[in-house]
């Protein structure tokens, strides 16, 4: 049976109620940081299994979240990170790069791996859409899908 992951980022301490809905229907939650209010993540951990990075505008109320992560989910790697710049140079045998911080949706297989920033679900700002990413994963298989909200 397939696992849906709901990907979002920069939530900036907002939480939209269409984002919520889709989050329901996940069986895990990943957020790649700038998530800017620890009230986000208790309602996101109610939601589901989660995994989250901190983000350049996660003060210190977030000291405890990591800047990078490498978890497995279904037997796919992932590694995740806020800021693309803090990437690792060895992504070993990591199959998904998540990142956020630039606010722009973005998904490109590079080298093999997929590149994915989910875009920001938050606020709009810098006039870019407000979007996160869907994926599914069956039998080592993924399929993402990038859903759009009306700012």
């Amino acid at each position: 049976m397939a696992k849906r992951i709901g990907i979002i980022s920069d939530t900036h301490g907002l939480l939209r109620p269409e984002v919520i809905s889709i989050l329901k229907t996940c069986d895990c939650i990943l957020h790649a940081g700038d998530v800017d209010r620890p009230e986000i993540l208790d309602q996101l951990r109610y939601l589901g299994s989660l995994y989250v990075v901190r983000g350049n505008n996660d003060r210190d109320w977030a000291e405890k979240l990591s800047v990078t992560l490498r978890f497995k989910i279904e037997g796919t790697e992932f590694f995740m990170t806020h800021n693309k710049k803090d990437v690792a140079w060895d992504l070993g045998t990591a199959q998904v790069v998540i990142f956020g911080h630039s606010h722009h949706y973005f998904e490109k297989m590079i080298d093999g791996r997929l590149w994915l920033n989910p875009g920001s679900c938050g606020r709009s700002r810098f006039g870019g859409e407000v979007t996160m990413a869907l994926m599914e994963i069956d039998n080592g298989n993924w399929n993402v899908r990038k859903i759009s909200f009306s700012a």
